[in-house]
């Protein structure tokens, strides 16, 4: 269990860094829709020399190709729906209900794949639901909300990312190579988003192309762990766990950008600790 486990905290540990490089990235006025686009050319031309070259690995078929390609559509629009969100409405409960995805990939996965959950580890996975909420939580701003172009931004980012969660955990089901599947997945984003691009006839900064790269370094050691952890691992559990990742943004937040931790803020951080020992019992 540890290494699975392992592998879903490092995952944790590179979202938490890009969505922190993210938040930092929009505090410039960087464009998201140009970050994503050369962190997933950047990402697909190493994997696929990686695993074309080096690895020689690489089993392209249609299933592959198509399963890959739209677990790369579907985060990319995850986070443009998003970032779209935050423009139409309050912050402090727009993190928590995009949070709340994770729900639906823990849910399939018990009823599809059949895990086995005992009463203790369910505890844990309701805590770290519980604590992701709290931590994202801030109080609302006296900014207007446009509530249905919001609303409709949240339905959007939790259907892509719960869809996203439930199609990875199928693909290590059906014993895809992760190799193959992350060319599959930043070759899809890629295409996706240079659509994006080319519509919006926006170009790119210097800024944007390095901090892109850098984003899309951290997101293979992600992906590579996330891919890892569900082949071999709970699904029910590593979903949650992964959605711990506001936690290293709201600490990154603290010291970085000097904002400051509120109590129940550091509440959900004990809450998620004890959730993450629960699942382990």
């Amino acid at each position: 269990m540890f290494m699975w486990l392992l592998a879903a905290i490092v995952t944790t540990f590179c979202f938490g860094i890009n969505n922190s490089l993210f938040k930092w990235s929009t505090m410039k006025g960087m464009s998201k829709v140009n970050l994503q686009f050369y962190f997933y050319l950047l990402a697909f031309i190493l994997t696929f020399i990686f695993g074309f070259f080096i690895m020689d690995n690489l089993h392209m078929n249609l299933l592959s190709l198509s399963l890959g390609a739209l677990i790369g559509i579907l985060n990319a629009n995850g986070n443009i729906q998003m970032s779209k969100a935050y423009e139409k409405g309050p912050a402090s409960i727009t993190a928590p209900l995009i949070a709340s995805n994770a729900v639906i990939p823990v849910l399939f996965a018990g009823i599809l794949f059949h895990e086995q959950i005992s009463g203790l580890q369910w505890s844990g996975i309701i805590c770290m639901f519980i604590a992701a909420a709290v931590i994202q939580y801030s109080p609302s701003s006296k900014r207007e909300t446009e509530y249905l172009p919001w609303l409709y931004r949240i339905i959007l980012a939790i259907a892509s990312f719960g869809l996203l969660g439930l199609l990875m955990k199928t693909s290590s089901y059906l014993h895809i190579d992760s190799i193959t599947l992350l060319v599959s997945m930043y070759g899809g984003g890629t295409c996706y988003l240079a659509i994006f691009l080319l519509l919006r006839k926006e170009k790119a900064t210097a800024n944007e192309k390095l901090v892109g790269a850098c984003i899309g370094l951290i997101s293979i050691i992600g992906y590579s762990s996330y891919f890892f952890a569900l082949k071999s691992g709970i699904a029910s559990i590593i979903f949650p766990v992964v959605g711990l990742n506001c936690l290293i943004v709201v600490l990154v937040g603290c010291y970085f950008f000097k904002e400051r931790l509120r109590i129940y803020q550091i509440a959900g951080i004990f809450a998620a600790v004890f959730g993450l020992v629960l699942t382990k019992i």
